[in-house]
Formats: C-alpha cells, structure tokens, sequence
C-alpha cells in the first residue's frame, strides 16, 4: 500500500518515520520544510497563484523556497468574485500577476525549479472533489464560496492520481503561521485563524468518511477533523521507536 506524504507549511511540523511514507507532496512553500528535515524532493507542490500577486507573505514564500525543486507545479488560480465591471478592471493588475506565465516567471526569479508545470481552471479542482466526494451537496455549495486551501487542493490532486492509497497530513494547523516567517496576514487580519478552515473542516472530514485512508500527525487536524492520528508521530507526547513504524504495520 503505497502512502503520500502531504506536508504543510505551519511551523515544527510533526513528521512520521520515514518508512511509513512512500513520496511527498507539498502546498506552497512548506518545500522549506521538507528541505530543512531532509525529505525527498516532493512528487508535487500545489501553489496558490497568490504567490505572485505582490502581497507579503507571497514574496516571503518565494524567498523561503529560493533554490529548491519539485517534479510538478500544480497552479490553483484564484478565487475570482462576481462583481460589476468597475471592480473587475480595478483587479485586473492582479489578475495579470497571477496568470500562468507570469507565475511561472515569478518562481524562476525566485530560483524554484520544476519539471512539470499543470495550470488547470478551479472548476477542474472542483469536480476532482466533487468526485471525490461522491457529489455532496452541501460541501459543493460551501467550496464554491470559499475554495478549500492550498494544503487541502494538495490532499485533493494526491487522492485523484491514483498513485497512492494511503495519505499523512503534517505541518497542518488551520492557522496562518508560516515555518519559515511570521506571516504579516496574522497582523492585516487580526487572527490567526485561517479563513479557509470552514472549507477545510467539511472537506477533510468528507474525504475521510468517505474513503477511510487519511491519517495525520497533527494533535489539532486530529482533534478539529477527527482524523485518526498516525501513531508515534504526536508532538509532545509518548513515542515509540519510530524504526518499528513500517508500512507493513500501517497496513
């Protein structure tokens, strides 16, 4: 049974054994992370087109993964709000920072490289979780409002590839905190709380019932989604030897 490790982006992730995972997939620049603690160069990194848009934090992720590589580069445009056509003239210089090109020129300047580059409309995104999902109703309205995070698309690309039947999530906290900066958003919006946790919750808690094969190392995913925890793996608490975590005993 082969597992995926889905890393994020909050600070001290919690981090399975390395035998009980098979590749790793990041969300934004938690690349810092797996570079930092030493994991494999990630299958995939799923990167919101914020990054590019000339906002803080964007420019601190961009500096955090300077020099560092994935296989592919899922792009997960933004949200686009109706409105009238003032207001869309008016986003129009941040529509042209976020577009894939200017995107991709943006993760060269930063020193990122990739192999493979997927730019895909969120309604692609969506209908991989209304699969996954088995058309649920009310989580497909809620989505539509406010489209899950960039950590949550990444779980979301990993379930639909087919590639692995098993999925860790570390370095997940539904918070705005950053591992490698303190996140200026925290001071802009006045909480720390992610705006995209509503989504998150419905959703991460959907996959699960559904499919039964996600677990986390994360006290808070644990306790916020119920996600059965990954054993061994909690910060804080008692750990077994992480050499006798395998797989086979996973299985």
């Amino acid at each position: 049974m082969k597992t995926l490790l889905i890393l994020g982006s909050k600070p001290e992730p919690c981090l399975p054994p390395a035998d009980s995972y098979d590749a790793v997939a990041c969300a934004n620049a938690s690349g810092y992370s797996a570079d930092k603690y030493g994991l494999p160069v990630p299958v995939f990194t799923a990167m919101t087109a914020h990054l590019t848009s000339g906002i803080e934090s964007g420019k601190q992720s961009l500096q955090a993964i300077r020099g560092l590589h994935t296989e592919t580069v899922y792009l997960i445009p933004r949200h686009e709000k109706a409105g009238k056509l003032r207001k869309k003239i008016q986003r129009l210089p941040v529509a042209i920072k976020t577009s894939p090109l200017a995107f991709k020129r943006g993760l060269r300047r930063a020193g990122f490289g990739w192999d493979t580059f997927a730019s895909h409309g969120l309604d692609h995104y969506f209908e991989l979780i209304r699969r996954l999902c088995h058309d649920d109703a009310e989580l497909m309205q809620l989505i539509t409002g406010k489209k899950p995070s960039t950590g949550l698309m990444a779980l979301v690309i990993g379930m639909s590839l087919g590639a692995w039947q098993r999925f860790i999530l570390s370095g997940f906290s539904f918070e705005l905190t950053h591992a490698y900066a303190d996140n200026p958003e925290i001071r802009e919006r006045g909480t720390v709380i992610s705006g995209h946790t509503d989504t998150d919750l419905v959703l991460l808690r959907r996959l699960a019932a559904v499919h039964g094969n996600i677990f986390t190392t994360e006290t808070t995913v644990h306790e916020q989604a119920g996600i059965p925890l990954l054993q061994a793996a909690i910060e804080g608490g008692p750990r077994p030897d992480y050499n006798s975590l395998s797989n086979e005993q996973l299985s």
